[in-house]
C-alpha cells in the first residue's frame, strides 16, 4: 500500500470520534488478518497446483485402465 493510502486512512479514522477509533481498528485487523490468511492460501494453492493435476490426470487414467475402485465413505 501506499504511504498515500496509508495517510488518508489515517485522516478518515482521525475524523471519527475517538470512542470508534477501537472499533475501527479491530474491525481493520480482522479484514487484515483475513487478506494476509488468503495470500498464503492462494500461495500454497500456486505451489501444489502441478501436484494436483498429475495427481488428477493419473487418477482418470486408472479409471479409464479399470484399476480404481470406488471409496466406500462409511468405512472412514
Amino acid at each position: 500500500m501506499s504511504s498515500a493510502a496509508i495517510t488518508t486512512i489515517v485522516k478518515m479514522m482521525e475524523s471519527l470520534p475517538v470512542e470508534v477509533h477501537d472499533r475501527v481498528a479491530e474491525h481493520l485487523r480482522e479484514y487484515i488478518n483475513d487478506l494476509q490468511d488468503e495470500i498464503r492460501w492462494n500461495e500454497s494453492f500456486e505451489k501444489t497446483q502441478q501436484k494436483l493435476v498429475a495427481a488428477a490426470k493419473r487418477a482418470k487414467q486408472e479409471i479409464a485402465e479399470g484399476q480404481a475402485t470406488a471409496l466406500d465413505y462409511h468405512q472412514l
